[in-house]
């Protein structure tokens, strides 16, 4: 069994091609990443280890709480972790979560991204998008201020 996946995947960086692949998300819809960056003008892509646990939560209601000043900033926001369709929909339901949550099962959204997956949980990153190239990046992202540090990109520009 493998407890560590290091990904193959080059370090993405400020400026980087953003990844264009698709997904599931929370309903079983299939979503086109590279799609959102022709119709969107900024996709938010943050990773979490588990739906429904405390950091999880806190940083998904950060987000939550924060939705319509995102929007107000034209951010498409997606969550993503390794959970299933049905405990990511279960998640979404529990906390009112109005945006997607991709069911990244096998993986390939964390590889393309190049997020480490250690004992099936994905690290905690987040990836602002803008014309199809990442704009802003934490590695180290935060559960209680999410939100606020995209936010805090954003007016700083």
């Amino acid at each position: 069994m493998r407890w560590f996946t290091q990904n193959k995947t080059p370090e993405l960086q400020v400026g980087s091609p953003a990844p264009r692949l698709p997904g599931i998300d929370q309903d079983g819809a299939t979503i086109e990443l590279g799609a959102l960056y022709e119709t969107d003008k900024r996709v938010l892509v943050y990773f979490y280890p588990k739906a429904d646990t405390p950091g999880c939560t806190a940083q998904a209601c950060s987000i939550r709480d924060e939705y319509a000043v995102l929007q107000e900033e034209d951010v498409t926001i997606l969550g993503v972790s390794t959970d299933s369709i049905k405990t990511q929909k279960e998640f979404q339901r529990k906390y009112r979560l109005p945006f997607r949550l991709i069911a990244d099962k096998g993986g390939e959204w964390a590889k393309a991204f190049g997020v480490p997956v250690r004992l099936g949980f994905t690290s905690r990153q987040a990836f602002l998008i803008e014309e199809g190239k990442i704009a802003w990046l934490d590695r180290k992202a935060s559960t209680q201020e999410q939100a606020r540090d995209v936010l805090r990109f954003l007016g700083d520009r």
